[in-house]
């Protein structure tokens, strides 16, 4: 089955922490949906940070649909 990536991207001074909150709280989406994640967390790029959750492709819409990432990729 195809891994799907969903990302919120953050930016600004406070954008680390923000994304940091924000992957506790997807983690915690994901144990009361009772969703496999392969990958919940949060990484500082150059400009921006984002947090992200890393599900299979029959759980993308529920995410997709609740959450609202701004983006998603195809994992591996």
């Amino acid at each position: 089955m195809k891994k799907i990536k969903l990302i919120w991207d953050f930016y600004g001074p406070d954008a680390v922490e923000t994304a940091k909150h924000h992957a506790i709280h997807l983690k915690e989406f994901s144990e009361k949906e009772e969703i496999i994640n392969y990958g919940c967390d949060f990484e500082a790029l150059k400009e921006y940070t984002i947090a992200y959750l890393i599900v299979d492709e029959n759980n993308m819409i529920l995410v997709r649909d609740a959450l609202k990432p701004h983006r998603g990729e195809l994992v591996g």
